[in-house]
């Protein structure tokens, strides 16, 4: 992880953490082992008493980095935001056509993610599989108002208004960019839970991404895109 954050400096805001899980070994472990468990276990029954008993360390010393199970969540929902951001920069990067970046931002949050052993010691499939089924708790919450305060939610802004920015230069006038793409990113997420638990809510198409394939559609006829 520290490789893939110094290539492209993904930075979590410091409100989130007590101490920079990847200033230490532990840390990374923590980040590592937590993303494994919530992907098997699911958040709800994810403690960081258990956690503790798989790194073979102490509840005190996860405390040490994280005031409670919110907060990592919310520091992994983070850091998926912003790995997705620099995807959306690398792949419209020096095109001209704001169509053709628009349609690739799209394809970038609405894709299934495949671990990349190469750039991360992060699994960015099992965060994508985490993402898709709990980071909605990290603003569904009591704390939403404070957590926004405190700059908790400042990259998934960014990732939007970023896509947002491309919508207007399409459709200047355009009223709702920024719900369109929270639309698009949430329901993706959405669409892919139910292919892999409530099929009869999606529509599953062998040999397509049909996810990525209906929003670029509602994309290109929204904003009346010609291919």
């Amino acid at each position: 992880m520290q490789g893939l954050q110094s290539k492209i400096a993904i930075k979590i805001n410091p409100n989130v953490y007590k101490k920079d899980p990847l200033s230490s070994k532990l840390g990374e472990k923590i980040l590592r082992q937590g993303i494994d468990m919530i992907d098997e276990v699911g958040f709800e029954s994810f403690t960081f008493k258990k956690l503790a008993s798989r790194i073979k360390s102490t509840e005190a010393s996860i405390y040490r980095y994280f005031e409670n199970k919110h907060n990592l969540l919310a520091y992994l929902s983070m850091w998926y935001w912003s790995w997705t951001e620099y995807k959306v920069m690398l792949n419209t990067l020096n095109i001209e056509s704001p169509e053709t970046r628009l349609l690739r931002a799209i394809k970038c949050v609405t894709e299934e993610v495949v671990e990349d052993e190469s750039v991360s010691q992060i699994n960015e499939s099992k965060l994508h599989q985490i993402v898709i089924t709990e980071s909605s708790k990290v603003y569904l919450c009591k704390a939403v108002d404070e957590n926004n305060k405190a700059g908790f939610y400042l990259v998934y802004k960014s990732l939007v208004q970023r896509i947002a920015d491309i919508i207007l230069e399409i459709r200047p006038n355009f009223k709702y960019p920024h719900m369109l793409v929270s639309t698009v990113i949430e329901g993706a997420h959405h669409q892919r839970f139910f292919a892999d638990h409530l099929p009869r809510l999606t529509d599953v198409i062998e040999g397509e991404d049909a996810v990525t394939m209906f929003y670029t559609q509602l994309i290109e006829r929204e904003l009346k895109i010609e291919k």
